[in-house]
């Protein structure tokens, strides 16, 4: 393992800030504030035995999805990333190697999604790896889509489909045989790809009214768009998307789609309610799956479950 004002140095050179930007290498980054717009931002971690298993993933994905799950907030109000700030707690057993491919997925990442890394800490531990990302970005002022805005009447939307990754997780935490559908659904969960366009092109879109990624999936999701919108929704749970892929992966092992759906979480698709006489104008793809109600209860239709998504406590 490199010493580590070595291996800042390495960063520095790898992520130089755009121009106008200080970025490495002082006490704060400079970030010049613009008129007409606000300013995002957004923290989150990730720990070795509770986010990934370092054994399964490589450095390259896990830099990637480092990325990833931070932008993917940004996509949910959204905005445009302006930079990210990376803080690294790692074991001294780790070598050189593994820090140098953990660089470049983050900086694949960054790169393609437009947010440069500038600046963070880093620190030794004494077992398993800490992430903590911190990401910048911008909106039209008062244009972030929030969580509070639902109106009743709305339908429930989403991007994409679901369960993918949940699935890919199953597929590794039981060591099940790697096909085809595994690899992909495995893939869908160590190398998302947050919505960012679509994010934006939804909070341009009149009737559009509030907003978020799927992190803990629906049944934790939706709630907070419920509790802090003071509405109830109703949900067809035969109307949420389905990979192929997955469909056949439940197939042939037994598990439950609609759950790995609505309980997995890590799809990092936008979950987002919009009026109704405005849905067949979205140039966004999409899938409706409820609409917003009322009354405070979540209603699954076409299940007696009650999905409730990851908690992390």
């Amino acid at each position: 393992m490199k010493g580590e004002f070595e291996f800042i140095g390495d960063i520095r050179k790898a992520f130089p800030a755009p121009q106008g930007i200080t970025g490495i290498g002082d006490d704060c980054a400079i970030i010049p504030q613009q008129n007409g717009w606000d300013t995002l931002v957004s923290t989150d971690m990730l720990v070795e035995g509770t986010h990934f298993l370092k054994d399964d993933i490589t450095p390259y994905q896990l830099g990637w999805k480092a990325g990833a799950v931070n932008i993917s907030d940004i996509a949910a109000m959204g905005g445009y990333p302006t930079g990210s700030f990376l803080a690294l707690a790692l074991p001294k057993k780790l070598d050189s190697d593994w820090e140098n491919e953990f660089l470049r997925g983050y900086g694949d990442i960054s790169r393609e999604y437009g947010f440069p890394l500038l600046g963070g800490d880093t620190t030794a531990s004494p077992d398993g790896i800490g992430i903590c990302i911190t990401v910048f970005g911008k909106a039209p002022h008062g244009k972030s889509l929030r969580r509070n805005t639902a109106k009743a009447g709305d339908l429930i939307c989403v991007t994409g489909t679901l369960g993918d990754s949940a699935a890919g997780l199953e597929a590794i935490l039981k060591g099940l045989p790697r096909s085809r559908e595994t690899e992909a659904l495995i893939g869908r969960h160590y190398l998302p790809r947050p919505r960012l366009t679509e994010g934006q092109q939804l909070a341009a879109s009149p009737g559009v009214h509030a907003m978020m990624d799927i992190s803990d999936g629906i049944g934790s999701d939706l709630r907070h768009i419920m509790e802090e919108s003071g509405l109830g929704a109703e949900v067809d749970v035969r109307a949420i998307p389905l990979s192929e892929e997955m469909t056949a992966f439940c197939a042939a092992f037994g598990s439950d789609p609609v759950r790995l759906a609505l309980e997995g979480g890590e799809d990092y698709e936008l979950l987002f309610t919009v009026q109704p006489d405005s849905d067949p104008d979205l140039k966004v793809p999409h899938t409706v799956i409820g609409t917003m109600t009322k009354e405070t209860a979540l209603v699954w239709k076409g299940s007696d479950i009650d999905y409730c998504g990851y908690r992390h406590f």
